[in-house]
């Protein structure tokens, strides 16, 4: 007779999650390994204990497809994303908005100024290590020479970065946590507005104040127009060139769905690449796939706008199948819903809920030190719980981003924290002060669940709702 698999006791799920723990952090931060393997041992693991309850290998493998199909969507997205950066790249479209945006830097509100323009840049390309790996570089440096601390600096670059890397469509965490949680992107990216836009509203006003002491002093913006000048004399910048993400976010505005709205992008930046730069299809198709390689002879310009392709996006991919793989394996092995059950067993506020999410990622972000993962993993605890409260899934993947994403740049060992120092050459607990954005999105995200501001029902948006079988 077939052997009936019974709930997991407490200490056999947590044991998978230790067991995953240990791996990642051990692997991450003594290795300094990628996730990928790490996570793959996990689900092995995990695997194993279902087997101990009493699931069959075909059970658990069903488990497996069940996880990765709930993220299709995403894959598909992070897919086209790769080829949509490549083709901006190449017309010229992200360089245009880089260009634009380094324009704006002015004596007096270096500060602002920063924040901005790295927040320009981030959401232009997706990336907050690209972002600070770059412009940042070129700002600290500016930043040092007008007397402005070093930390101060740091802090207002990863605040503008971590913009980007919330908020654009072109960002993997943005794509991942409306995966995780059974919503789309745009929908998500939507939502997250009021939170989002709070917090950095309430950055800028620090920052604005912090900046009349430096008020006073002139701004040596050389390496600013060197950047500038490359970048004209390797495209032609034009506002035109700004048409393409504008009808990515008009398609955003007029609910569009996200894979024909970003495909929108894609035909717009060949077409301009043609217009504009004089590619031909050659140059399209291997932009496309392989991305675009910046040749303008200035390193810190070609760093940054060498990206894109569907190639670069398989590192992505490829780390979202094998988490869904292990939150398959968790959830419908009945691993996750004890641990949750335990977690919440007092939880009847919403606040409460969203407050247990954010702690979640924050934890997950210090012992399993890598952004992804403070995404993916908890978004797979937590998603029956918003369900079972009424609540939209966007409600939860606003949660995963403004902790799990932007949080993991406060801990030197996470391995966003660790790039930072070394590009910056700003240790992590002296900026960590500094990176307002950073701190207080979770915060305002917390007063707004338990004061009733953006907490969306399924019922009011059941359209954008992926995967309610789960």
């Amino acid at each position: 007779m077939k052997k009936t698999a019974r709930k997991p006791y407490l200490w056999e799920a947590l044991l998978s999650f230790a067991f995953l723990i240990i791996v990642m952090g051990v692997s991450i931060s003594i290795y300094e390994a990628d996730p990928h393997i790490p996570m793959l041992v996990g689900t092995l693991f995990a695997a194993l204990i279902a087997v101990k309850i009493g699931f069959t290998w075909n059970e658990i493998e069903k488990a497996m497809f069940d996880g990765i199909y709930q993220a299709l969507q995403a894959i598909i997205i992070l897919a086209i994303i790769g080829v949509l950066i490549g083709l901006w790249l190449l017309s010229g479209v992200v360089p245009s908005m880089i260009y634009y945006g380094l324009g704006i830097l002015k004596p007096g509100i270096f500060l602002v100024a920063t924040v901005i323009i790295c927040s320009i840049t981030s959401l232009a390309t997706g990336t907050s290590w690209g972002t600070a790996g770059t412009i940042g570089i070129a700002l600290i440096g500016i930043a040092k020479g007008l007397g402005i601390p070093a930390p101060v600096a740091a802090g207002a670059i990863i605040s503008g970065a971590y913009l980007g890397d919330k908020m654009s469509p072109l960002s993997d965490t943005t794509n991942l946590a409306p995966a995780v949680s059974g919503t789309d992107v745009f929908t998500h990216v939507k939502n997250m507005v009021p939170s989002t836009f709070t917090a950095y509203g309430i950055t800028l006003v620090i920052f604005l104040i912090m900046g009349f002491k430096y008020g006073g002093e002139s701004v040596d913006i050389s390496a600013i127009n060197a950047i500038r000048d490359g970048i004209t004399s390797s495209f032609n910048v034009s506002p035109l060139l700004l048409i393409p993400p504008l009808a990515v976010i008009v398609a955003i505005a007029f609910k569009i769905p996200a894979i024909p709205g970003i495909t929108i992008g894609i035909i717009l930046g060949g077409v301009f690449g043609v217009v504009m730069q004089g590619a031909n299809l050659g140059d399209l198709l291997t932009a496309a796939f392989s991305g675009y390689t910046s040749e303008t002879g200035i390193k810190m310009i070609d760093e940054l706008l060498t990206a894109g392709g569907l190639e670069r996006m398989m590192f992505s991919i490829s780390l979202t199948i094998i988490a869904m793989m292990f939150g398959g394996i968790m959830e419908k092995t009945g691993q996750l819903e004890v641990i949750v059950g335990a977690l919440l067993k007092r939880v009847k506020r919403v606040g409460t809920l969203v407050t247990t999410t954010i702690l979640t990622c924050i934890f997950s972000n210090v012992t399993m030190p890598e952004q992804y993962i403070s995404v993916v993993v908890p978004g797979r605890m937590y998603a029956k719980a918003y369900k079972e409260k009424g609540l939209h899934p966007k409600v939860l993947s606003n949660a995963l981003e403004g902790a799990g994403t932007i949080t993991s740049a406060l801990i030197p060992w996470n391995t966003c924290g660790a790039f930072l120092y070394s590009v910056l050459g700003v240790a992590t607990q002296d900026y960590a002060k500094y990176a307002f954005f950073n701190y207080i999105t979770p915060i305002v995200i917390i007063i707004f669940a338990y004061i009733g501001i953006n907490l969306p029902k399924i019922e009011d948006d059941p359209d954008t709702v992926i995967g309610l079988e789960n």
